[in-house]
């Protein structure tokens, strides 16, 4: 690891990404995530926070971005301004990996949360459920449950587009 000064960059420059795309993944909004993720590790740069090693700087990380991206959808700018069609000009193509991966991680972001941030921790992060259940603070046996029935969910959700001719409507 490294000293006060560094933590920052140290986690910036190893989970910067990470962070980035868990925001991204969980608010909707590309721009919104990069805000959500300059806000943390300044947060971080100003008051620096002991970890016992990587590990325990990732779990704090994402379970920073969890937390402000929560915040983003409960706040009034969200609300009342958000408009998803704006974040369909393209400005994230580079960053996304292909059109089916935006489309997966589209619908994951329109299941409830408790469902879309245990997904996309499991499937794009590659955390176990114990990791998961560490970061959200919750019972491993709890973050399976979700973990099941939002895959049940999930799947019901493509069942639903594919039978419609691949459109996904809005609920």
């Amino acid at each position: 690891m490294t000293d006060d000064k560094n933590t920052a960059l140290y986690a910036f420059e190893k989970y910067g990404d990470m962070v980035l795309r868990t925001a991204y993944s969980c608010c909707g909004s590309y721009s919104e995530a990069e805000d959500i993720t300059q806000d943390i590790f300044l947060m971080l740069h100003a008051r620096p926070v002991v970890f016992n090693d990587d590990e325990h700087m990732k779990a704090w990380l994402l379970r920073s971005a969890i937390n402000k991206c929560r915040n983003f959808r409960k706040s009034f700018r969200f609300s009342r301004t958000y408009s998803i069609d704006e974040e369909n000009t393209g400005n994230h193509a580079s960053y996304c990996m292909d059109t089916t991966d935006i489309e997966v991680r589209e619908l994951i972001s329109h299941l409830p949360k408790k469902y879309s941030a245990v997904l996309y921790l499991y499937f794009y992060e590659e955390l176990t459920v114990n990791d998961i259940a560490g970061i959200l603070k919750k019972n491993p046996n709890t973050v399976s449950s979700l973990l099941q029935r939002g895959k049940a969910r999930l799947r019901s959700e493509i069942e639903k587009i594919n039978e419609t001719g691949g459109h996904h409507e809005e609920k």
